[in-house]
């Protein structure tokens, strides 16, 4: 077993750039894996807006199930999955609410019609038809037309501080390469595993 510091960041960073030279679109794109307070797990995909050593970061509704699920239970999984590099990096940890300057930040950055869709939408409620989200999303509209658009209470961020990383590489005869690594006592140690 190896003890290094911060290896799976820098090797996350590598298999990063290289997803982003190659991979087609949605290079941020991740799975993430959350569990209800009945213990059965959800999962879906999200769209990585940070990514530092201090952990990864995407936003949301926090009516959402995701949100509420990690209200009580703030365990999760994120899963990479690059099919054109034939590489995945699965993470575990801890989901943490970003500060309030930080999903302001965020929100800032986004396209116009995106922050109206935040105020628009009640994330993961029943909807009777479309036509009531298309209607609150013009009133939204009409209501900011000559201002910014404030960031929603009710919509902020989570950073997801890791403390496993596994990362996937395909090889041939499914003799694929499997390395871990698991945050002991505030460092990172590195595993093999089958395949």
């Amino acid at each position: 077993m190896n003890t290094l510091s911060n290896a799976p960041f820098a090797l996350f960073s590598e298999w990063f750039q290289e997803a982003t030279e190659r991979e087609p679109s949605d290079v941020d794109a991740a799975s993430i894996a959350t569990v209800s307070p009945e213990g059965k797990p959800s999962i879906r995909m999200v769209l990585v807006r940070g990514i530092s050593e201090q952990g990864f970061s995407f936003y949301t509704n926090l009516g959402s199930r995701k949100a509420q699920d990690l209200k009580l239970n703030p365990n999760i999984a994120l899963c990479f999955h690059w099919k054109s590099i034939a590489k995945q990096i699965r993470i575990e940890g801890e989901a943490r609410l970003v500060t309030d300057a930080a999903a302001d930040v965020y929100f800032s950055s986004r396209p116009r019609e995106s922050q109206i869709g935040a105020w628009a939408s009640r994330q993961s409620e029943e909807l009777a038809n479309r036509k009531i989200l298309e209607t609150r999303f013009h009133e939204e509209q009409e209501k900011y037309a000559d201002q910014d658009i404030p960031r929603p209470p009710f919509w902020s961020g989570f950073l997801l501080v890791p403390n496993v990383f596994e990362f996937w590489e395909k090889r041939p005869f499914r003799l694929h390469e499997r390395r871990r690594f698991d945050l002991i006592a505030e460092r990172w140690q590195q595993t093999s595993l089958y395949p």
